[in-house]
């Protein structure tokens, strides 16, 4: 299943962003979801032509995640555009600022502070739902090779710390207990 770009020239016309800016900002996020797509359909071919062992296989694994959250943040991003009100307090959204940051004020104290940091990057306003907290992070880049804003449904640690005691170099063998050990119930109940 492919992904597609999202149309956003809704926000042409948007104070503040012409309409070039605009429309070289929606290329660039074209690019992303053609790219993530490219990268998709190639990690499968190699998967069915036997080459998931290869550096090439290794390289656009991590790319994948190059590609991916350029598309998900420049949607998320896009999405947040276009608004002409302001934020009350007395929202959820509000009252969590309040009681993460203060105020609503210190909260955007914080992430202006945190916008004109030195590099390139995000600024993104995140929920920790086990925390229940608001907090401001920088993202660096956005190739971390995981989804933003996407929950985790089975994790596997192959650091050498997970393994290399008791299976030493036979990853291979790590990862056959791991499959034989892994708790449905759990994975399942994150997909709800």
């Amino acid at each position: 299943m492919a992904y597609t770009a999202k149309d956003y020239g809704h926000l042409i016309g948007m104070a503040g962003f012409g309409e070039t800016l605009l429309k070289n900002h929606f290329t660039l996020y074209q690019g992303y979801v053609t790219n993530t797509n490219k990268v998709l359909d190639t990690l499968d071919q190699m998967v069915k032509d036997g080459k998931a062992a290869t550096p090439e296989f290794a390289e656009l694994k991590r790319r994948l995640g190059w590609e991916f959250n350029g598309m998900r943040l420049h949607e998320l991003y896009f999405d947040n555009l276009g608004g002409k009100d302001s934020l009350s307090k007395d929202s959820a959204l509000g009252r969590k600022m309040v009681g993460s940051f203060g105020s609503i004020e210190a909260w955007e104290k914080d992430f202006r502070a945190t916008s004109v940091m030195r590099g390139i990057g995000w600024v993104v306003l995140y929920h920790d739902p086990v925390g229940g907290r608001l907090i401001n992070f920088w993202i660096n880049e956005h190739d971390t090779a995981h989804p933003a804003g996407g929950v985790p449904l089975l994790v596997l640690d192959v650091f050498e710390h997970a393994f290399m005691i008791e299976y030493g170099l036979k990853r291979a063998d790590y990862i056959d207990a791991f499959f034989k050990n892994i708790k449905w119930q759990a994975v399942e109940s994150r997909v709800e």
